[in-house]
């Protein structure tokens, strides 16, 4: 039997080249792998990967969504002292799925480009932002009398609650992907969108769903952030988009739509953790991270259309 050495660097080279580097920090730096450890990384990367199971299900249609974590994770902070955990999570679960429908209108409904529509809305959230909270930081207020602190610091047996809601979120997500005709459908439109509306899938409101999804993701995901910082700043979960995309790429999830699953950005997402946390083991300054990180990127990209070439000219 023949192997296609080609094929498999291009499938597994990632994964293969990431199991090299856990070698090599687990030499160099002691308690890396330990399980401490690892439960550390995976409680730093159940925000960004909380985000990224929404996300996930928009880049399988074939767009982008950069969605925003700080306007959420202010009003779970500050709605707290105003209604109560209740109420608060309440109104940001409402607050995270009215902003996924209005990108899903824009851009599903009414067929506006995906990154354009993700900018704008990037932009003006951070203004409500600033708006919303007067340019001051928020903090809930009691913070040891409320059991609000349990998403984000809490532990069950043993295991930070945040990464129980991660992987549990990625469980049901997979699901609706993988065995929904919903799911079914959000693959379809990504493959052939033209294809998909000839065959009866109503693309439009398949996309305008997918960042419904995407926006409820966000505000589980500012749940957590609140309640693990206990108050939130106007610059809270910055930077947090590029990291979320860079995790669904590097997961395998094709940049073109059609593909992808949420099992792979859990691995992509959990990778970049391992990845950032090896170097600052190791010693080395922070921006080596954004650094390190971007070859990845460029590399899973590269991957990724190596890929759709190969099988085009097959």
């Amino acid at each position: 039997m023949t192997i296609d050495w080609q094929q498999a660097l291009r499938r597994h080279g990632l994964i293969a080249a990431f199991g090299l580097f856990l070698a090599v920090v687990a030499v160099g730096a002691d308690g890396f792998l330990t399980l401490g450890n690892i439960l550390d990384v995976l409680r730093q990367v159940s925000i960004t990967g909380t985000i990224a199971l929404g996300v996930t299900f928009v880049v399988v249609t074939g767009r982008l969504d950069l969605s925003v974590l700080t306007l959420l994770t202010v009003i779970v902070v500050d709605q707290h002292n105003v209604v109560g955990p209740v109420g608060a999570v309440a109104l940001t679960l409402l607050a995270g799925l009215a902003i996924g429908a209005v990108n899903g209108v824009l851009v599903g409904l009414l067929r506006l480009n995906a990154l354009i529509v993700t900018l704008a809305m990037l932009s003006l959230l951070q203004g409500v932002t600033l708006w919303y909270s007067g340019g001051s930081n928020v903090n809930v207020a009691g913070a040891g009398e409320t059991w609000f602190a349990v998403f984000g610091r809490g532990t069950l047996f043993g295991v930070p609650v945040p990464v129980l809601i991660f992987l549990g979120g990625a469980v049901v997500a997979s699901f609706f992907l993988k065995r929904t005709e919903f799911g079914r459908a959000v693959h379809a439109v990504g493959g052939n969108e033209t294809a998909s509306r000839f065959s009866g899938i109503a693309t439009a409101r398949t996309v305008a769903a997918a960042y419904v999804v995407s926006g409820l993701a966000t505000a589980i995901a500012a749940i957590i952030m609140g309640s693990r910082v206990m108050g939130a700043q106007n610059t809270i979960g910055q930077g947090y988009e590029l990291t979320v995309l860079a995790g669904i790429i590097l997961g395998g999830t094709s940049l073109m739509g059609g593909s992808g699953s949420i099992w792979r950005t859990v691995i992509g997402i959990t990778m970049l953790g391992f990845i950032q946390n090896g170097l600052l083991l190791l010693g080395y300054e922070y921006y080596v991270q954004w650094l390190v990180s971007w070859v990845v990127i460029i590399a899973a990209v590269w991957l990724d259309l190596a890929a759709k070439r190969g099988r085009v000219l097959a």
